[in-house]
């Protein structure tokens, strides 16, 4: 799980969601030295439904949140340099352009370069203390709308900030979605609910070894809670 491919500028209030463009490229290259390669959650479903196949070594789902234009302008040239894509998870409201948010010309280009386009909703509200109407909205309009716009499937759903609950999960699956992620590390498995599938947080100073370390070492985690987030 990445958000910011860049130096975090003075007085960033979350520093530690901004990944330094080259220590991104060292994590990406220790990945495939390692025998890893990015694929999409769609690419996963598929094998984990009728053993379509993944490729060869172990497969690894990119995701990046929120829609940050770095993830255009830093990530997209390291994953293509290795023939990899990576997950969008797009707010549909998009970024102010004082954080830095994509324009509607480089999503298509993220979709063109092969990368799976799926969404955080509208605008990355806290799911659990909306009513049905506004949670409706943020799930299955925000759907509609982004496979309108941009001509594909958006078969996944990425919590906001990880929250979610029994009624969250509910309208997820109701808006038709393949399942989605959390924020909950572990690895994600065809034996878990697909609506709370494990993901790992990438922190700014994060070395290469210590990503393969934290990948190896969050193989046995638990399963992810019913639900996460609230009081």
């Amino acid at each position: 799980m990445y958000h910011v491919i860049a130096h975090p500028p003075a007085g960033a209030p979350f520093p530690g969601l901004y990944v330094a463009p080259a220590e991104f490229a060292e994590q990406m290259r220790a990945l495939k030295r390692a025998g890893w390669h990015a694929v999409t959650l769609d690419q996963i479903q598929a094998s984990w439904r009728s053993g379509a196949p993944l490729g060869a070594g172990k497969p690894i789902v990119l995701t990046f949140d929120n829609g940050y234009q770095s993830q255009y302008t830093k990530a997209l040239p390291v994953l293509r340099s290795l023939g990899w894509v990576g997950n969008e998870n797009i707010q549909l409201s998009g970024l102010p352009p004082s954080q830095g948010g994509l324009t509607p010309e480089q999503v298509r280009g993220l979709v063109a370069a092969g990368w799976e386009l799926d969404t955080q909703g509208f605008n990355h509200a806290d799911l659990i203390t909306l009513d049905a109407a506004q949670l409706h909205y943020q799930v299955a309009v925000t759907r509609t709308t982004l496979q309108r716009r941009y001509g594909v499937p958006v078969n996944w759903f990425c919590y906001p900030s990880g929250h979610y609950d029994a009624t969250v999960i509910a309208a997820v699956r109701a808006a038709g979605y393949a399942g989605s992620t959390t924020v909950i590390p572990g690895w994600a498995s065809p034996r878990e609910d697909r609506y709370r599938l494990h993901r790992l947080r990438v922190l700014g100073g994060t070395g290469p070894q210590a990503l393969l370390s934290l990948i190896a070492s969050s193989s046995s985690d638990a399963p992810a809670p019913a639900s996460y987030g609230g009081a």
